[in-house]
């Protein structure tokens, strides 16, 4: 379903070694909003009962029914160098995206 690129895997990998709840998981979202009609959102969750869950790389991602639709085949990258984005959802489907990486249509 999604792809966490190895910069992405990496610093997920990090932050949730922060978590005092290591039994949350990556959740990854579409809500609507942003400059181009649908924002992307991440956050560490508790599962769903109706969520679909997967792995890749080692990381455990939740989507909800709503936001699956979306996220089909995409790919998240994680980029923290000068002019960095921070994560960046890369999705085929979209038709019109942002600059910034986090909205699209």
């Amino acid at each position: 379903m999604i792809t966490l690129e190895k910069s992405a895997e990496k610093k997920v990998k990090e932050m949730r070694e922060e978590l005092e709840d290591k039994s949350q998981v990556l959740r990854v979202m579409v809500d609507t909003g942003g400059c181009s009609g649908f924002e992307y959102g991440m956050a560490f969750d508790s599962p769903k009962p109706d969520d679909t869950i997967f792995e890749s790389g080692g990381v455990t991602i939740a989507i909800d029914p709503a936001s699956a639709v979306y996220l089909e085949g995409c790919s998240i990258k994680f980029d923290d160098g000068l002019q960095g984005k921070g994560f960046e959802v890369i999705n085929p489907n979209a038709k019109n995206t942002c600059g910034c990486g986090r909205s699209f249509s």
